[in-house]
């Protein structure tokens, strides 16, 4: 089963991705961690991305699908993955379907967070206050939003034109309550 855990900025993506790929006994695919163990390895891919991670540049679509291809194709993604952060575009959902079609996969189901905008300010501000993050502002926060709204939710409508299942669940409560509910909406049973 390939799942996209999709949600705005402070829904709790990162926090659940890791829960939820245990639970479904799969993979939690973050790109950006990826690439980082890739250029600490110093793998050929390695090479390519760490100069342009060096730059601050953002690393292309093309780039990052390769990167998740090769993920993918490792022993223990057989079974499937948890994709977190991608795609954030529509081009980038085009990449990724055109790879998995190509690799004869699918994407199955993207799970989208809902969390109303005053609870992910709050939690901005909670987690600029708990861990000192200097990049956890009001203004961060809005821009953040502004291109998750522009640029990320899009994606959402790509995938309802093409059928692709979407299952929305409520992101706001206990971190437990949250995973349940999506291991719930996943099929995953209870405490696997």
């Amino acid at each position: 089963m390939i799942v996209v855990l999709f949600g705005p900025p402070y829904s709790g993506k990162g926090t659940q991705a890791v829960r939820v790929a245990s639970r479904l006994g799969v993979p939690h695919v973050a790109t950006g961690d990826i690439l980082r163990a890739e250029v600490a390895r110093g793998s050929a891919l390695g090479k390519e991305v760490d100069p342009i991670m060096r730059s601050g540049r953002l690393v292309s679509d093309e780039l990052i699908v390769r990167v998740i291809e090769s993920r993918l194709s490792q022993p223990d993604a057989a079974p499937g993955a948890l994709l977190d952060g991608f795609p954030r575009t529509v081009p980038q959902a085009e990449a990724l379907d055109a790879m998995l079609h190509r690799n004869q996969r699918r994407l199955d189901v993207v799970v989208a967070l809902v969390v109303p905008d005053a609870d992910l300010r709050r939690r901005m501000l909670k987690r600029a206050a708990d861990e000192g993050r200097s990049d956890d502002t009001p203004e961060a926060y809005s821009e953040r939003l502004e291109v998750y709204r522009t640029q990320t939710a899009p994606v959402l409508d790509f995938y309802r034109e093409r059928g692709t299942r979407i299952q929305d669940v409520d992101g706001v409560g206990d971190v437990d309550a949250v995973t349940e509910r999506i291991a719930q909406a996943l099929g995953a049973g209870q405490h696997a």
